[in-house]
């Protein structure tokens, strides 16, 4: 018997179509099994594809889950932005003005609604060091000497990042990583490697990211929500930027033009957001 759904794509990171980092809502998964959404999943081949459930904590208003072609996630930054973009378009009522909560693997997300503009609440981050003879494997990989990478650490925010600065935006834009040996040094439980790069010469971005996930079967995320989240951690603890909100450009590699913004609040909370909109509705069809 057929069933159906409704369905969204959502450009997320930027209000021009086609230039942001698409993300497929099924709007109602509460139907489909985990086999089932891994299959949707891996037949979008996006690099995230998600399902609104019932949230079975009563403080959320809506229940996700997030999978890449490969696998399952317990929490993704753009995926929250879009989904949450296309619940309430599709008309989700708010439990509270101006806020959504969400249920999700690492837990409970806050998102503020900020007129065009979401910011999800980045989880705690939980930042460890890591070992200089890795740095120089990784910095190999990427392409880079390792004495471009001014500063690294491994990153959890609910998903795992090494994260990495560069010398500058320039260095960058311009990598080309091996990905068959940089994947090779991404453990288990770690999404990819992000790296950043200060930008003194962009009057609309301070700082250039790009992330590479080839173990989660997508070589370059667009524009990545939790590793720009993790860039985020790192900035601050680094104080590399003095002022309390940055704009990142991402995605310029790989034809996009995402614009992430993140707001430092004085409570020590990391806000990662920015705008949405809508390239695909309907529904979708599955046995």
């Amino acid at each position: 018997m057929k069933r159906q759904a409704p369905f969204q794509q959502v450009d997320v990171f930027t209000d021009v179509r086609f230039k942001g980092n698409p993300v497929a809502v099924v709007l109602d998964g509460d139907e489909l099994s985990t086999v089932e959404m891994q299959a949707i999943a891996n037949w979008t081949n996006l690099s995230e594809t998600t399902f609104v459930c019932t949230p079975t904590d009563p403080r959320a208003d809506y229940r996700l889950r997030i999978f890449t072609p490969n696998s399952e996630l317990p929490f993704a930054g753009h995926p929250t932005i879009g989904s949450a973009f296309a619940v309430l378009k599709h008309g989700l009522r708010q439990k509270k003005e101006g806020l959504l909560i969400q249920e999700c693997g690492s837990g409970l997300v806050s998102i503020f609604v900020d007129e065009d503009k979401l910011f999800l609440s980045l989880p705690e981050p939980n930042v460890q060091s890591i070992q200089p003879a890795d740095l120089i494997e990784l910095a190999s990989a990427l392409g880079v000497s390792s004495h471009s990478v001014s500063a690294g650490a491994t990153i959890d925010v609910g998903a795992v990042w090494i994260t990495l600065q560069l010398s500058d935006a320039h260095e960058v834009r311009g990598l080309r990583p091996d990905m068959a040996k940089l994947s090779t040094w991404i453990p288990t439980g770690v999404t990819g490697v992000t790296v950043f790069g200060l930008d003194s010469e962009n009057t609309e971005s301070d700082l250039e990211v790009r992330s590479f996930a080839p173990n989660e079967g997508i070589d370059e995320d667009p524009v990545c929500g939790s590793g720009n989240g993790c860039v985020a951690a790192l900035v601050r603890k680094l104080e590399l930027i003095k002022k309390p909100n940055y704009v990142a450009s991402q995605g310029y590699c790989v034809g996009r033009n995402g614009r992430v913004e993140v707001r430092f609040r004085d409570n020590g909370e990391i806000l990662v957001g920015g705008r949405a909109v809508t390239c695909i509705e309907g529904t979708i069809s599955y046995e």
